[in-house]
């Protein structure tokens, strides 16, 4: 039986991948989705919230809205970027994302409940106790996602990121989000430029494009537009025709 995968390079803090995520959760229904951290703010790319982090992100957050039609909320606009103490640092969701997969092969819906706390609900999801909590609500055990989130904190989530990019570079792109069906062992970029907004269009073209016997797999462990250090790479959706950069 041929089978597909499909590969998605995201990081939980970039707002295109947001953008992205109704095509992310329409593609489960057709074929096995593998995510992949990239780590745009970790380690020395962590950013606290400042005037100049705000009024860069803002034009961008109204564009990813008016695009993919995916809303910002109030507590993220006008509450966590107005929060000088806040921190952003991609390195601990996607460790929870990690672990999600590793407890429950829920990756994917931790991905997806991560971004809503961050771009509706305005929380610091770098911040354990937000993610425990997030992971409760999933219906993951506090304790056991807690020593799983801590076993992979640290080498094993850097490991993570340093593949994510270099299957970034191995599909000659530059930024997040990317997808790329991989099918018989060879990986196929997808510009995903035109179904932004459109998860049913998009879905409909994924069909076109899998075997049809190939049926959504049980999550693996996850293998990696904003740039890989930051949402100012202007590539991907100029390629798009829309002339700005996926990510922010």
């Amino acid at each position: 039986m041929s089978s597909a995968v499909l590969h998605y390079i995201y990081d939980p803090l970039c707002g295109w991948c947001y953008g992205a995520a109704p095509l992310v959760a329409a593609a489960r229904d057709i074929v096995s989705v593998r995510a992949h951290g990239g780590g745009m703010m970790a380690g020395s790319n962590r950013r606290q919230v400042s005037p100049q982090l705000r009024n860069f992100v803002a034009p961008h957050d109204r564009r990813i809205a008016e695009v993919s039609g995916q809303a910002f909320g109030e507590r993220y606009t006008n509450g966590l970027l107005l929060d000088s103490s806040a921190v952003f640092d991609s390195e601990p969701p996607i460790s929870a994302v990690l672990a999600a997969d590793q407890l429950a092969s829920r990756g994917l819906d931790m991905l997806s409940r991560l971004q809503l706390a961050h771009f509706v609900e305005g929380q610091r999801i770098a911040d354990r106790p937000v993610l425990a909590a997030l992971a409760k609500e999933l219906g993951l055990g506090t304790r056991d996602f807690l020593r799983v989130l801590e076993q992979i904190e640290g080498e094993a989530t850097q490991l993570h990121i340093r593949n994510s990019r270099a299957l970034l570079q191995r599909l000659g792109t530059q930024g997040f989000p990317t997808f790329a069906l991989e099918q018989d062992g060879r990986f196929h970029h997808i510009d995903i430029g035109d179904h932004l907004g459109h998860p049913e269009q998009w879905q409909a073209w994924l069909r076109t494009q899998v075997p049809a016997n190939t049926a959504p797999l049980p999550a693996g462990s996850p293998f990696t537009s904003c740039s890989p250090d930051g949402c100012d790479n202007r590539t991907t959706l100029q390629q798009h025709g829309r002339g700005e950069a996926p990510g922010r």
